[in-house]
């Protein structure tokens, strides 16, 4: 199969790689540019470990050919902040003990991230039903949510201070 080439703006750093248009973005992400934040998990959409926010949507790359996000903008959870800059989603998971093998969390993260900006303030019933496509088999969810419900407390506290 002939190969083509693809241009994506990763973590707001253009990026251009040679794939065939039938890979799967994760993998693209993962083997052709050293992107390993977002994880392969299921490889069927079920677990969530590979979501990355793709032209400002959650999605789950596994199931993304490469050539469907040529020109897209991404961001990985090596997006949002690194171990000396925490973003506040980071920095609650940490506090509030979100996550444990860590496994899933880049995907928990970015996809709430995106839940943050689409609803700022979410009950824990709109957290819970935003975070349902992103599994954990470690935690039993309770200090997924607490994290969430932090963060978002915590940047709206920051949005009115700066008002």
């Amino acid at each position: 199969m002939s190969k083509m080439h693809i241009q994506l703006t990763i973590n707001g750093e253009a990026q251009e790689v040679l794939a065939e248009p039938r890979e799967l973005l994760i993998h693209v992400l993962r083997e052709k540019l050293g992107v390993t934040g977002p994880h392969i998990g299921c490889e069927t959409s079920h677990c969530g470990a590979c979501t990355v926010d793709l032209n400002g949507k959650s999605v789950k790359s596994c199931t993304v050919f490469a050539a469907q996000a040529n020109g897209a903008e991404i961001t990985t959870i090596e997006g949002l902040g690194n171990p000396d800059d925490l973003h506040v989603l980071q920095q609650s998971f940490r506090e509030h003990h979100g996550l444990q093998c860590g496994f899933c969390t880049p995907g928990m993260i970015t996809r709430a991230h995106r839940l943050l900006q689409e609803n700022p303030n979410p009950t824990e019933a709109e957290v819970r039903f935003g975070m349902a496509g992103n599994l954990c088999r470690c935690t039993g969810y309770q200090n997924i949510v607490k994290s969430i419900l932090a963060a978002a407390a915590e940047m709206n506290a920051a949005q009115e201070a700066a008002e």
